[in-house]
């Protein structure tokens, strides 16, 4: 099954930069499809392979934090080709 994951990390700390572009370049490294936009990541692929580096990877970065909050909307279906028809 493919899955859509919308994830936006929310440092709640000053210096929080860092802790968003470890996030990221992190994804981006794990080999999925992974696309940013200035408010959010999106990770593509099959649920087993997303879930598993998720579950590692949100674990190791909300622990590099003091606070932070991290939201997150799955979609059931591969979205990376999406383009408005409007």
């Amino acid at each position: 099954m493919n899955i859509s994951v919308e994830l936006t990390l929310t440092p709640i700390q000053d210096d929080y930069e860092p802790a968003i572009v470890n996030f990221i370049k992190t994804l981006r490294n794990s080999g999925l499809n992974v696309k940013e936009n200035p408010l959010s990541t999106q990770v593509y692929g099959t649920y087993d392979e997303v879930m598993a580096l998720l579950n590692k990877e949100m674990k190791t970065a909300l622990e590099a934090l003091d606070r932070g909050l991290i939201y997150m909307k799955i979609v059931k279906s591969d979205r990376s080709e999406y383009e408005p028809h409007f």
